[in-house]
């Protein structure tokens, strides 16, 4: 089973088009069979809002799009949901059924409080269900996590590292390195795809398409096209993501098509 391990699907935020349906249409005449999905960004709090506060009406809207994800089950498509976690660090909403965590932002939007005492709580509670986090900040952040207040989880870095400082900084930065760091391949050049495996190995690197901001039929084109050999291409697109979800807790992998 051929699996995207980066896309969006949601319910309130309708731009671009992210609907569920959308995402069949997309992967429709591809072999794509299962995909790893997270809320929309603009569910989980206003990117556009520096100063953002949360609110109950926040926290409603963030949990019915967690939630909704849970509740996707289709004979055409497998649907891995990821939990989108934000600063209420509500994990009590975690369900045996969420497959991993998303941890986003960008450098001019409202910032994690990753000095509450409620975050170290959270990833404990992450650590301890085995859930990978999908996580997307700034490059002071995304050392921080990964080296210090997340140390025995597994993190995937996505885009190579596109959009936390870029694929070299973090090469050099060591973290490539790091048996707990993976990637994905979502909107990442074939060159720097290439020079990961070639520099790291093909066993922790993810197929990744990041819809509707890619076209998951393409980005996996893009990946089956790569110089390299049959088992590379499924390490990219069926294996990691399988091995990744087999050392979580277990939810994942209770309807895996084999």
């Amino acid at each position: 089973m051929i699996v995207d391990a980066h896309a969006h699907c949601g319910i309130y935020d309708r731009f671009p088009p992210q609907a569920f349906e959308d995402y069949l249409a997309a992967v429709k005449d591809s072999p794509i069979e299962g995909a790893a999905m997270f809320s929309p960004v603009m569910e989980i709090y206003d990117r556009n809002d520096p100063d953002f506060a949360d609110n109950a009406s926040w926290q409603k809207q963030r949990k019915d799009s967690n939630q909704y994800l849970l509740s996707l089950e289709n004979l055409e498509l497998q649907v891995f949901p990821y939990f989108f976690i934000w600063n209420d660090f509500a994990v009590d909403q975690l369900d045996d059924r969420h497959c991993g965590v998303k941890w986003h932002r960008h450098a001019d939007e409202p910032k994690y409080q990753y000095d509450d005492p409620a975050c170290a709580a959270a990833v404990s509670e992450i650590q301890r269900r085995g859930l990978p986090v999908v996580f997307e900040e700034e490059l002071s952040n995304t050392l921080r996590f990964v080296n210090e207040i997340a140390q025995d989880v597994k993190v995937i870095i996505p885009h190579l590292g596109m959009l936390n400082g870029g694929y070299r900084a973090i090469a050099k930065s060591g973290l490539w390195q790091n048996p707990r760091v993976y990637t994905d391949t979502s909107l990442a050049s074939t060159r720097e795809i290439l020079d990961y495996i070639q520099c790291y190995g093909s066993g922790r690197i993810l197929f990744g398409s990041d819809f509707p901001f890619g076209d998951p039929a393409a980005e996996l084109e893009k990946v089956l096209s790569l110089p390299v050999s049959r088992e590379v291409q499924k390490a990219l697109t069926q294996d990691n993501f399988k091995k990744l979800m087999k050392q979580g807790q277990g939810g994942a992998l209770r309807n895996w098509r084999n």
